[in-house]
């Protein structure tokens, strides 16, 4: 069994293996995103090492997962084009766009397979 490590004990052996261990302040919130999601630490406790030239941050906290929103710009002409295509109105072809993620053919396609 190993004896426990005092603060002081510990900061000596860190510093001996030339690791610096440093605690940031006034860190509102801390954001991973991977890929389509995103990862939200609120007021986290980050810490920050450096050991060999590397920097390792440390941090604690609840995380809270949401899906990375994406805005598709949809030009107005490619609207009107699948509108006309598909024959139905403008904001159903917009939508239509958002969801075939701008992809003319593929919007067509969806409105009109959806007629039948």
């Amino acid at each position: 069994m190993m004896r426990r490590m005092s603060p002081r004990e510990m900061r000596r052996m860190m510093k001996k293996l030339g690791l610096a261990l440093e605690e940031l302040s006034d860190v509102e919130e801390v954001l991973i995103v991977r890929g389509s999601e995103v990862i939200k630490i609120p007021e986290p406790t980050v810490s920050v090492m450096k050991v060999s030239g590397q920097t390792i941050f440390q941090i604690i906290g609840e995380p809270i997962i949401t899906k990375k929103e994406e805005k598709i710009e949809i030009p107005e002409e490619d609207i009107q084009l699948v509108a006309a295509q598909a024959g139905v109105t403008l904001e159903e072809a917009r939508k239509a766009l958002i969801q075939s993620e701008g992809d003319l053919a593929k919007a067509i396609l969806m409105l009109t397979s959806m007629k039948k």
